[in-house]
């Protein structure tokens, strides 16, 4: 069992199934499987800036980082068009299926529920009413306000003092390993959803948690 009264959320994949992005990628006569060389180059080039002290709004290394790997594509349209047709994707996701009870339930366990994004608070916001769970969620917080992208200290240090709660008790759930060592090297505790049945890199600090769907932590925590 784990003593955190604070929980808060990564949202991208985490929260949010990003699986359709794959299918924009394809509307613009690109292959799937950019879309997860895209993600991948974007949060390369965020953490690459925070490592220098720069920080770069989501969108704008997004829509970047997708100009780079859409060059050379014999694509549908243009290429401004198709970047724009993939970022709008974001705004059309859905949560995983098992987010909703999960939420409901650790909502009913009295924990105080946030978001803590390397994107924008409007995506949860639009995630979270269209599944009927806003009420649940005390604040959306996102690294834009920070000045630091996760999993950098300060991204942490952010989230602790916007609710008010030592950094002990709290936990961050995330479904990206380099989040979850972040998050324990700043003294958060941790979870990993693990709906994939993953393999957990071994030079990332262990989750003190691991679940296979968000429902399954309300009974981890006391």
């Amino acid at each position: 069992m784990t003593t955190a009264g604070v929980v808060i959320f990564d949202v991208n994949e985490t929260l949010s199934d990003m699986a359709p992005m794959a299918r924009r990628f394809a509307e613009v006569g690109a292959p799937e499987l950019l879309a997860k060389v895209w993600f991948a180059s974007l949060l390369r080039d965020g953490f690459a800036l925070t490592s220098t002290g720069a920080t770069e709004r989501f969108s704008v290394i997004g829509a970047g980082a997708l100009r780079s790997v859409l060059s050379g594509v014999d694509l549908t349209m243009d290429l401004s068009s198709a970047v724009q047709h993939v970022m709008d994707g974001f705004s059309s996701l859905g949560l995983h299926p098992d987010v909703p009870d999960g939420v409901r339930a650790l909502a009913a366990g009295g924990a105080r529920l946030f978001t803590l994004t390397n994107g924008s608070v409007q995506v949860a916001e639009r995630l979270f009413g269209a599944a009927g769970i806003s009420q649940h969620f005390e604040g959306l917080l996102s690294v834009d306000d920070a000045g630091v992208w996760k999993p950098a200290p300060g991204a942490y240090a952010y989230a602790a003092r916007m609710c008010g709660a030592d950094p002990t008790d709290m936990i961050l759930v995330a479904v990206h390993p380099w989040d979850i060592d972040g998050a324990a090297r700043a003294g958060l505790h941790t979870c990993w959803i693990n709906r994939g049945d993953d393999t957990y890199p071994d030079y990332f600090r262990p989750p003190e948690i691991m679940v296979t769907a968000l429902p399954e932590l309300a009974g981890y925590l006391t």
